[in-house]
């Protein structure tokens, strides 16, 4: 019996490759006024508000890794729209590339679980204030430019 890791294994820590990810900036319209509302969860393993997102599944298409990621972290399904930018950056120590889409909340309710303990829904300048990462909050400004808000 062979010991040798599988080249593909992504769990190889010898693997240098990017982690592939992927997620979206969900919005919808407040049910208040109509204005448009960004969904950010709170991860309490890293203690941030980020936009949901997650590690792609061995062969996943990122489009639907995308949308999984969401309705697993929120609750919510989305309907997809444009992609937004690519966001590269390292963690723990390897690449990571999390690709990401527009997407509008259609239903569902949030439910807390281990990886998301709370969710908001802002207005996008709130949303830009209360994201951890600096990173994160130009995807806030490509969502307003493909919604035509910018």
């Amino acid at each position: 019996m062979s010991t040798a890791k599988n080249p593909d294994d992504a769990s190889d820590a010898f693997d240098t490759s990017p982690v592939q990810a992927a997620g979206c900036v969900l919005w919808r319209r407040a049910p208040t006024d109509g204005g448009l509302e960004v969904c950010l969860v709170h991860r309490p393993k890293y203690d941030d508000w980020s936009h949901p997102k997650g590690k792609l599944k061995r062969d996943e298409d990122p489009l639907t890794g995308a949308l999984r990621e969401v309705e697993e972290e929120t609750g919510h399904r989305a309907v997809p729209g444009v992609p937004l930018p690519t966001v590269d950056y390292e963690a723990n120590g390897r690449p990571k590339q999390v690709r990401y889409w527009a997407a509008e909340a259609v239903s569902g309710a949030f439910t807390p679980n281990d990886e998301v303990d709370r969710l908001l829904w802002l207005p996008p300048p709130a949303a830009r204030d209360r994201l951890t990462q600096p990173r994160d909050r130009t995807l806030v400004d490509a969502l307003l430019h493909v919604l035509h808000l910018a």
